[in-house]
């Protein structure tokens, strides 16, 4: 599976074992330094200026960038875990790692080389993680339905937890325009928004409503909301759901009843790789298709309209990952993330039955045994 990223000019993707940056806004000849023995990717991110990038492998190793003037590698340090979310600060001084124990760490940005420090932890593996605007608050979302908002400068102080899906919480939101509210999404396919500071539920969206291939019985069971983006403007949230090939899109409500109202659903020819907003508030779309790998849509009131395929900025980015479709075959046809992560629901009362009666039919045996015994001891003093 490839994972997208957008800030300011960069289109920044990764694929297994290499992770892509093109500027869509300049065009370059010569090819950057490429990493030859890496391992695969597990999560990457861009700060909010785009200045720096990070990225963390199956080897354990916290890979530090810096974008500008050129992308140069600033540290490589270890973590303890393998990480499911990578997350800056605003300030950009500080980088949070959340891993599959369930642990969160804080790494430096401005002491590249300082070790990592734990700064919080869930009893199960967690699943996103992000900062409230003003980085107050860090919300984790773990395998076990639950979100938690703790002090950041204090993490063991817990704020609230947000509780109300009935799966694992794989990912989070907070609106560009709303910095009180928490948008989240699940295995349950449902997207809540929440007064995240109080943990009050607000709103609440069922996906397979909204779905016109949630009536097969498969995708019903597992609808698993895999990102959910927001348009620099706050207007528009962008939800992409595992396995299926459409994209919802809502607007962002700010009445009390539709905080968030469907706006519209794109079809698309494949299930989506991943999804992100630019600086422009167009809708990047990547596919697992080398034909069509990337499609680029932006909204002309009322709908949204798929972009120009010549656009100089899409082409760029098209013309780049044909030329190194190869990195993207480590991820062609992968395993779905979410797929170990549901409930499984064991049938009780069937076993109980099948115990019942092979223990009913032994009885039954026993007694009748224990008849034909008395029988032939009465024969015999009969005679």
């Amino acid at each position: 599976m490839a994972v997208v990223r957008l800030k300011r000019d960069w289109f920044v993707t990764s694929s297994s074992t290499t992770l892509v940056a093109i500027n869509i806004k300049q065009s370059r000849t010569s090819e950057g330094s490429e990493e030859k023995d890496s391992d695969r990717i597990l999560a990457f991110t861009l700060s909010q200026s785009g200045k720096h990038a990070v990225l963390t492998d199956d080897h354990k190793r916290l890979v530090l960038f810096s974008t500008e003037p050129s992308w140069q590698c600033i540290s490589t340090r270890w973590v303890v875990r393998r990480c499911t979310s990578l997350v800056f600060t605003q300030a950009e001084d500080e980088l949070y790692v959340a891993d599959k124990s369930g642990d969160v760490y804080s790494f430096s940005v401005l002491e590249p080389q300082k070790p990592g420090e734990l700064k919080l932890g869930h009893l199960s593996m967690l699943l996103d993680m992000t900062l409230s605007p003003d980085d107050k608050y860090i919300i984790t979302a773990d395998r076990d339905e639950k979100i938690r908002v703790s002090l950041r400068r204090a993490p063991y102080n817990i704020q609230a937890f947000c509780l109300g899906h009935r799966e694992f919480v794989s990912s989070l939101l907070v609106p560009e325009q709303r910095p009180d509210w928490l948008l989240s999404g699940s295995g349950d396919g449902m997207v809540n928004v929440w007064h995240y500071e109080t943990g009050k539920r607000l709103h609440s969206v069922d996906l397979r409503k909204l779905c016109p291939d949630s009536e097969n019985t498969d995708v019903a069971k597992k609808f698993a909301v895999s990102r959910m983006v927001g348009s620099p403007d706050g207007h528009h949230v962008a939800v992409q759901c595992e396995r299926l090939p459409v994209i919802q899109l809502f607007l962002q409500g700010s009445g009390e009843e539709e905080l968030l109202k469907s706006s519209e659903t794109l079809a698309l020819p494949l299930a989506p790789w991943d999804i992100a907003f630019d600086s422009q508030n167009r809708l990047w779309v990547i596919l697992e298709s080398q034909e069509v790998n990337v499609l680029l849509y932006g909204f002309s009131e009322p709908h949204w309209k798929q972009c120009d395929p010549e656009s100089p900025d899409l082409k760029r980015v098209t013309d780049s990952l044909h030329t190194h479709w190869h990195l993207f075959t480590g991820s062609v046809g992968g395993e779905s993330p979410f797929e170990h992560l549901y409930k499984v629901n064991f049938d009780n009362m069937a076993s109980y039955l099948q115990k019942k009666r092979e223990r009913l039919e032994l009885e039954s045996k026993k007694r009748a045994a224990a008849n034909s015994s008395k029988n032939r001891k009465k024969c015999k003093t009969e005679s």
